[in-house]
């Protein structure tokens, strides 16, 4: 599974990282490979932005992973790429050549929501205060539940 945001920076690596998480949390680390990347190169090696780290660090979660641009690769490699906004979720369809059943936007899995056209984008909590950063951590912990139902489907069908 692949989180994917603009940067890499804020929203995606809090995917990776909460989702991580909820993962071993539920005995499943040995069942998925989570990583996340951005449509951009900008942040590339850079850690997660600091206010985010700190927003999580108070939820305990650890967000460890390094900035990175994603790859034609990921999109063949990864069985669902999470995209936390539609124009990520437009970059990544656009990189695919067309939409594609496993590009699928974070709020998707919010319960009252079920693809995506409906979902609400995670919004950037770059440029704002703290409470984006928590409002970002608010969704993602509420994707969980089924994000991980989706994934054991997922795994389920191979």
């Amino acid at each position: 599974m692949l989180f994917v945001c603009m940067g890499n920076i804020c929203r995606s690596p809090t995917g990776e990282g909460v989702f991580q998480h909820y993962v071993e949390y539920n005995g499943y680390a040995d069942h998925f490979h989570i990583d996340s990347a951005g449509t951009i190169a900008y942040h590339t090696g850079e850690p997660a932005d600091a206010r985010m780290r700190e927003s999580a660090k108070k939820r305990g979660y650890q967000l460890k992973s390094l900035a990175r641009k994603v790859t034609q690769q990921d999109l063949e490699s990864f069985d669902l790429i999470v995209a936390m906004d539609t124009d990520n979720l437009i970059e990544l369809e656009s990189l695919a050549g067309g939409a594609q059943q496993h590009l699928r936007l974070l709020g998707s899995f919010i319960e009252g929501y079920s693809d995506n056209y409906d979902a609400p984008s995670v919004p950037d909590p770059y440029y704002g205060g703290t409470a984006g950063f928590e409002q970002v951590l608010d969704m993602i912990e509420s994707a969980c539940p089924t994000l991980l139902s989706h994934c054991l489907e997922l795994l389920n069908n191979k």
